[in-house]
């Protein structure tokens, strides 16, 4: 059964924050996820916060944005997609930073 966008964020990557909380530290940055396909919602990772902030909803802040359907994240969250493949083969889009795209693929 597919993750919904709330499990894709509260345990999966919430759980990563946690494993990776020495990179997060330094990243000092907001990123935005629009969700498309059987949800449509946006979510907000922001890791100017110590630990990372989740929430659901726009900050308005965001230095990068990511576009992808909700089943591919749930994907690349599990290992099963790999996030440069998804970017290349137009499931993953992003608007803003590049390079804090990739830094992104180090924690996810």
């Amino acid at each position: 059964m597919a993750l919904t966008a709330k499990q894709i964020f509260q345990e999966k990557i919430a759980e990563k924050l946690k494993l990776n909380a020495d990179k997060i530290q330094s990243m000092q940055v907001i990123y935005e996820f629009k969700l498309t396909g059987s949800e449509e919602c946006t979510w907000t990772l922001d890791l100017t916060q110590p630990g990372g902030v989740i929430s659901e909803g726009s900050s308005g802040k965001a230095g990068c944005t990511v576009t992808i359907n909700v089943n591919d994240l749930a994907d690349i969250v599990e290992k099963k997609l790999n996030p440069q493949m998804a970017f290349m083969s137009g499931k993953l889009k992003v608007a803003g930073d590049m390079g804090l795209a990739l830094k992104l693929g180090n924690i996810l």
